[in-house]
């Protein structure tokens, strides 16, 4: 097995809405792993593929509840269908019924530009070019498989850099409007931190481990400082333990 496959389960959210979604994630992951043991390479690269698709679609999630009226906007080119599926999207999957093909263009959103775009493009044509019957087995070994999986993985790498002014401002707002336990969701910081950032916002490990070097001291400025630190402080606590 490839040691740096499971990268991809760091840039995956670490808790779930519901079950029905970590089932889903854990199914692709065991067809992935399962076919590569099998050396079913082609097989494997689809479950794979299916994994980074997942990911793309919990991070146009962050930019849709983030950024709506910018999201609202890159919806310009797409037909009357297309657009009321992306507005009124209740979950990250709904992004699946839109081509695959136009979904990276909301990456440019921030600040990908056209030949990464073209770049990510192209994994979704390799995945169809062996998901059809038309008799070529384009992964026959390992080694094949592998340095896909390594493109994937520098794709994903790559979007992730450029989500980050999104997860810095989910986070600041966060602080900002969630030291108040009399006017919240939950009364300790540590459900709050849960349930709210990173449940609510399909934080994944890289996600957090971003937050965590977060300068807590570009909030000085705000009125309810000193009780922001402290929630700042128990998100550092917990997470940095884990």
């Amino acid at each position: 097995m490839n040691e740096d496959s499971s990268k991809i389960l760091n840039y995956l959210p670490c808790l779930y809405k519901n079950n029905e979604e970590d089932q889903y994630i854990n199914f692709l992951w065991d067809a992935f792993y399962t076919n590569y043991e099998k050396e079913k390479y082609q097989f494997s690269f689809i479950g794979y593929h299916m994994l980074f698709m997942c990911f793309v679609y919990f991070l146009i999630w962050k930019i849709k509840i983030n950024r709506e009226k910018d999201f609202a906007k890159a919806l310009i080119g797409f037909n009357k269908d297309c657009e009321n599926t992306m507005i009124n999207a209740s979950s990250p999957f709904t992004f699946s019924e839109i081509n695959e093909s136009n979904i990276f263009r909301f990456f440019k959103l921030v600040g990908c530009e056209n030949d990464e775009i073209g770049e990510f493009t192209r994994l979704v044509k390799d995945r169809n070019d062996i998901a059809h019957s038309n008799g070529n087995i384009f992964f026959n070994s390992q080694d094949s498989l592998d340095e896909k999986i390594n493109e994937v993985l520098q794709c994903i790498f790559k979007i992730k850099k450029h989500i980050e002014c999104i997860i810095e401002e989910i986070f600041k707002h966060f602080l900002i409007n969630n030291w108040d336990s009399n006017i919240r969701e939950f009364l300790d910081d540590g459900d709050q931190i849960r349930e709210i950032l990173i449940r609510k916002n399909y934080f994944s490990k890289k996600d957090i481990d971003y937050c965590l070097l977060f300068d807590i001291n570009l909030l000085a400025q705000e009125k309810n400082f000193n009780k922001i630190k402290n929630i700042f402080k128990t998100f550092k606590k917990e997470y940095s333990e884990n």
